[in-house]
């Protein structure tokens, strides 16, 4: 039984580099699945925003019973939206990411 545990010695250079190989693929293998997967995320979310500042322009023009649609700088200074709500709807205006 001694003999068994006798010959051990580690992991030959080999056996590391195909260690290192395999990981190397798999990481090629799941990069654009993540980077798919973060620019659908961002998608959702401008598309998000834009829905809750259209939301917020119908609640001020049937609070101040108008018809003329307000800019959303406006519903900021009135407060219907958050000074944070008006950069993300920016930024995703100018992204041109919404669906």
């Amino acid at each position: 039984m001694k003999k068994i545990f006798k010959n051990n010695r580690g992991f030959t250079l080999l056996e590391m580099l195909l260690v290192l190989f395999v990981i190397g693929i798999l990481i090629l293998l799941f990069i654009p699945n993540i980077n798919a997967q973060r620019d659908k995320v961002t998608k959702k979310g401008d598309a998000a925003i834009v829905k809750v500042i259209e939301t917020q322009q119908q609640l001020y023009m049937m609070d101040n019973e108008t018809e003329e649609v307000p800019d959303p700088s406006k519903l900021a200074d009135e407060q219907y939206i958050t000074n944070e709500q008006l950069e993300k709807y920016n930024e995703a205006k100018n992204n041109g990411k919404t669906e």
